[in-house]
């Protein structure tokens, strides 16, 4: 029995433009969309699978009708990501920047987390402001300029 999760091997049987159904054994197959084939974009299908292919799926969804959703993205073991350093004057933080693991204020009560939210969150928007403003009183003008 299939359940939710579980990792598996199964043939590729069938390749279509919008993902391929994999035959998982136990007369069960299922569908790869291609969204889940591969963590990278997949512009054609045929790229990343043939028919024949032996592939590792995990079963993300059963349906009420039995129909079983696959992924091969998941399926894939987690790589560690090295750790990325940001480079000054390159954007905002994204999520991925930023050391998860790295809690040095897990000893911090709740008011103090807060409070240092807050004082970044002014910050923040003290530099939007100024950025908005600079941006307004720059450049050419109407004002005042038509005599009528």
């Amino acid at each position: 029995m299939v359940s939710v999760g579980s990792i598996l091997e199964g043939k590729v049987v069938s390749v279509m433009p919008f993902g391929a159904f994999v035959d998982i054994g136990n007369k069960q197959s299922g569908l790869v969309h291609i969204s889940e084939l591969s963590s990278r974009y997949v512009k054609d299908i045929n790229d990343c699978v043939k028919k024949g292919d032996t592939v590792k799926v995990k079963v993300i969804k059963i349906d009420e009708s039995g129909k079983i959703s696959l992924s091969m993205k998941q399926a894939e073991e987690k790589k560690e990501r090295a750790p990325r350093h940001r480079q000054e004057n390159k954007g905002p933080i994204r999520p991925a920047d930023i050391d998860w693991s790295a809690s040095s204020s897990d000893s911090w009560s709740f008011e103090d987390k807060l409070s240092k939210f807050k004082q970044d969150s002014d910050e923040k928007m003290q530099t939007l402001r100024r950025n908005n403003d600079s941006k307004r009183s720059g450049g050419y003008s109407r004002k005042n300029t038509h005599s009528f």
